[in-house]
């Protein structure tokens, strides 16, 4: 069955790039519905944009949807992955400003708030997009791929210079619950020199580390509080792959590998997954396709209670 939320939700926070506050609210949608997001700071045409594959306009550094008007969304990657974990089909997000908040840079505060608010079934089947040919994108040394799977996988590894991330590995099948349990409190990370250099171009303008970025110098984690987890930035990185697959407009049964992939790339493999014949088809589940996807055997006491 398809899901929504059962009541409006509404968060409140900075933008990570811009600075500026903006509210976020979740409301529920009729099956079929998908996700949208609605500018209501935007007075004259389409304020409507898909969180669709189609709608990126692509950066290295955030999601952000575009639709055929100009109109922008920024950062949506954390707020799509809760949502996908959550196994939530028919949104519709209403939010003040360009950027969806960072809040505490992870995706946890919406696990939660979604949870506690609760998630109403609805009587239509869950369309999944299954993954019938491997396909594979490159750009230098980073590598995505979406080979063939009966549930979504997500495999991903970094390699950084910098000694207090070095190289991670981690593989998760993300049904169960897993993406909550294992990956919803990942914060966004980055390197000193990195925020640096940002700020002096007019970015992470709404960062503070240690309340929504974790920040590594060298060997050294500079952020008050330190790691979440050991392997917190490969766990991010799939929190960030979760929140972009989940733009393909319907839950993927597939197997993800990423190699130093970032958000561009992994719209560069949606691209190319629905632009290669015979790659990819729209199926509907039955309760043990269903019973595969992400969101399915979510437990409330699972969620880290971190937000």
């Amino acid at each position: 069955m398809q899901n929504t939320v059962k009541t409006a939700i509404s968060f409140t926070g900075r933008g990570l790039h811009s600075g500026k506050p903006a509210t976020v609210t979740i409301l529920p949608a009729a099956p079929d519905f998908g996700i949208w997001f609605k500018r209501t700071d935007v007075d004259l045409g389409d304020r409507l944009v898909p969180a669709r594959w189609d709608a990126v306009n692509r950066s290295p550094l955030c999601t952000k949807l575009e639709n055929a008007n100009g109109v922008q969304v920024s950062t949506v990657e954390h707020l799509m992955a809760a949502l996908a974990g959550c196994g939530i089909h028919n949104v519709l997000i209403q939010i003040d400003g360009p950027e969806v908040p960072i809040l505490d840079g992870s995706a946890a505060p919406f696990v939660r708030g979604i949870m506690a608010r609760g998630v109403q079934m609805q009587a239509a089947p869950v369309m999944a997009y299954e993954v019938l040919k491997e396909v594979t994108v490159r750009d230098g040394d980073a590598v995505a791929t979406i080979a063939p799977s009966d549930t979504l996988r997500i495999d991903f590894e970094i390699d950084f210079t910098d000694a207090a991330i070095g190289n991670q590995k981690k593989s998760l099948v993300m049904n169960n619950g897993s993406f909550a349990r294992e990956l919803c409190d990942s914060r966004t990370f980055c390197r000193q020199a990195d925020v640096d250099a940002m700020q002096l171009n007019g970015l992470a303008l709404g960062g503070m580390p240690g309340e929504n970025a974790v920040v590594f110098d060298g060997n050294a984690v500079t952020s008050p509080g330190g790691l979440r987890h050991a392997d917190e930035p490969v766990r991010h990185k799939m929190l960030d792959a979760l929140g972009d697959l989940a733009l393909a407009g319907a839950p993927l049964l597939g197997h993800y590998t990423g190699l130093r992939a970032g958000h561009s790339l992994t719209n560069t493999l949606l691209r190319a997954l629905f632009a290669t014949p015979g790659a990819v088809r729209l199926v509907q589940c039955d309760g043990q396709k269903a019973s595969r996807l992400p969101g399915h055997g979510l437990v409330w006491n699972e969620i880290p209670a971190v937000a």
